[in-house]
């Protein structure tokens, strides 16, 4: 019987794990990074082991590390969650020649699914080779790894070798392996996946369907189960398929085989060796608890014959720091407040006060809504998310609800080009035209500028704050009766709530003040100095950092007084795993190159200046 067990990763997965094993009676010893120092992962657990370094390849991928700190830590099992080291073999290798119980599939069978060409090969699937004009478009796709890292779409066939390149260089960096192969691209297909389960006595639980179509940078944002609109005969095939890829590689313990449904058919894409992120609709739906399932396999209980029966409809919403109207661009800063409704599932690596940093994957927190309709489970969902209570970096809450109540997905007609079609639309800024005023009032609570009796009126007081991009002034005066505003009538005002009247109608706002940062319902918004600092401002054609992280690369030969096209690729960031293109904004000169590899850099940073040519 395992007795202490050490997750080998951070983050929500980390943490959820350590919760099923303390409801096990399992003590838990959680890795950590310098950059993680102090994290909830590490908090929660019984003991935490350092990590020394804060890259992920100087850290959660130094499998010797790992071990080396389990033995230190007196642990007799291992469990690597997702990501980072847990599709590798060598590493699972190491595990069990240390005495140790890994807690996943064979190292053979890891082996024999990580490189996704050679799955292909063990079910007869062919790859692309030589890729011509009539194959296009194409995917390539790193052989290790998921999450989207070490994927690009080529559309024409220029494309391809800056692509190859670009994904080598991100998956060797996520996976410690560039290798990539090319597959042929289907624009509206889904993308459905079946977990498996499966003990050392010869018994494979097929559990259902996931649908995970709702994609950016080919990463998961929305997850349901059942995957919805699929038929009994496909389903059936899926699921058959599921059994003998398990069967192939003598598979043990969780795992998921992925598909992509297009034109009726369901096209074998790979097979995870691990937990998905996703797994959580699926232990709602069947009523398990994968991660303790997978212990008891690893102890060698045995499943029962037949799994649990499914009941009702489960989706999951990924909430990210991120900004999605600015190409996804990740977001750092100190979270200070996540808090959902009660009535849905949260899991977290994050908890008031933490740091959101640059090294690892944006993701905050899954968000789970389990209902015995797909409807009702959709709309718990959103309705968690548009009330969760959100302060911090900015996310993609309003993005999430606004996929959730759109026309496309609650049909089921979506597909994973659904954010190409309408990010545009579900990012459109409309935001609250009273959040400043709330703002404004909260602030100027208690800050009566009466000392005594005037027989002139107050002066308005202006704040003046950015919303959306967009700067909005408010004005507003200290009266004998309280706080006053064109517009509406004052009925509360102290530093947390605000309420006015707009026609008879009363509204609420919660406001929390970080800083400079302000929080108003679900809108974030920076108080603005009354007076604008004019060396604040940049030159046209200023390229500046969007987020901050680490220049990998700056293109080659470029150096200032060079010719560039509007759209050229001049420079890359790597923030949170993933590579980021700067490109010139307009066809000009390169007037100013500040950018240098290996730099690292913080937001609003210049890193060059284009100036575009006359016409």
């Amino acid at each position: 019987m395992i007795q202490t067990l050490l997750v080998a990763n951070r983050g929500e997965i980390a943490c959820r794990i350590i919760r099923t094993c303390r409801e096990l009676g399992i003590r838990t010893v959680a890795v950590r990074s310098d950059a993680d120092e102090n994290v909830l992962h590490a908090r929660v657990a019984d003991t935490a082991v350092r990590l020394p370094g804060v890259a992920p390849a100087e850290t959660y991928l130094r499998g010797d590390l790992i071990v080396k700190a389990a033995l230190a830590a007196g642990a007799d099992a291992v469990h690597p969650g997702y990501g980072f080291l847990s599709e590798n073999p060598d590493f699972a290798r190491a595990v069990l020649d240390a005495g140790l119980i890994w807690i996943g599939p064979p190292p053979e069978a890891i082996e024999a699914m990580a490189s996704k060409t050679h799955a292909k090969d063990l079910l007869g699937i062919a790859p692309l080779t030589d890729v011509t004009e009539a194959d296009l478009p194409v995917l390539v796709k790193a052989a290790a790894g998921g999450g989207g890292r070490g994927m690009r779409i080529v559309r024409r066939m220029e494309e391809l070798s800056p692509a190859l390149k670009s994904a080598r260089a991100e998956a060797a960096s996520a996976f410690g392996d560039g290798e990539v192969f090319v597959e042929r691209y289907l624009e509206h297909g889904r993308h459905v996946e079946v977990q498996v389960l499966a003990d050392t006595h010869g018994t494979i639980w097929t559990l259902g369907t996931r649908d995970c179509s709702l994609q950016r940078r080919h990463q998961k944002v929305i997850e349901e189960a059942p995957a919805p609109g699929i038929s009994e005969a496909l389903t059936s095939d899926m699921l058959a398929l599921a059994v003998q890829a398990v069967c192939a590689v003598a598979y043990e313990g969780a795992g998921t085989v992925e598909f992509l449904v297009a034109d009726g058919r369901a096209h074998f894409l790979e097979m995870n060796t691990r937990l998905q992120v996703e797994h959580p609709v699926t232990e709602a739906v069947f009523g398990i608890d994968l991660v303790a399932e997978q212990i008891r396999v690893a102890e060698g209980h045995a499943l029962e014959k037949d799994p649990p029966r499914a009941r009702g409809h489960a989706i999951e919403a990924r909430l990210y720091a991120e900004d999605p109207a600015h190409d996804w661009a990740p977001q750092a800063g100190t979270l200070h407040h996540l808090a959902v409704p009660d009535g849905v599932r949260l899991d977290t690596g994050y908890t008031g006060g933490d740091p959101v940093g640059v090294h690892y994957d944006p993701m905050l927190a899954k968000v789970v809504a389990h209902a015995p309709t797909r409807a009702e489970a959709l709309r718990k969902l959103a309705g968690a998310l548009e009330r969760a209570e959100l302060r911090g970096p900015l996310t993609n809450r309003d993005l999430l609800v606004r996929s959730l109540r759109h026309e496309e997905f609650t049909s089921g007609r979506m597909d994973t080009g659904f954010y190409d079609r309408h990010l545009d639309e579900l990012t459109e800024s409309a935001p609250d035209p009273l959040a400043p005023l709330a703002a404004a009032l909260a602030d100027a609570h208690g800050r009566s500028r009466f000392g005594g009796w005037r027989n002139l009126p107050a002066r308005p007081q202006v704040k003046r704050y950015e919303l959306a991009g967009e700067e909005h002034e408010v004005r507003y005066r200290h009266t004998r009766t309280g706080l006053s505003a064109e517009g509406v009538r004052v009925v509360h005002a102290d530093a947390h709530l605000v309420v006015v009247e707009v026609d008879g109608v009363e509204r609420k706002f919660a406001v929390a003040r970080h800083g400079d940062q302000v929080y108003v319902n679900s809108a974030r918004l920076t108080a603005l100095p009354r007076f604008p600092d004019p060396t604040a401002q940049h030159a046209p054609g200023s390229l500046l950092a969007p987020m901050p992280g680490t220049v990998v690369r700056v293109a080659e030969d470029l150096t200032e007084g060079a010719t560039v096209q509007a759209g050229q690729g001049l420079i890359w960031l790597e923030a949170m795993k993933m590579q980021h293109q700067i490109s010139a904004p307009v066809t000009g000169t390169l007037s100013a190159l500040h950018a240098k590899a290996g730099q690292q850099v913080e937001p609003g940073m210049l890193l060059a200046v284009v100036q575009e040519t006359s016409s």
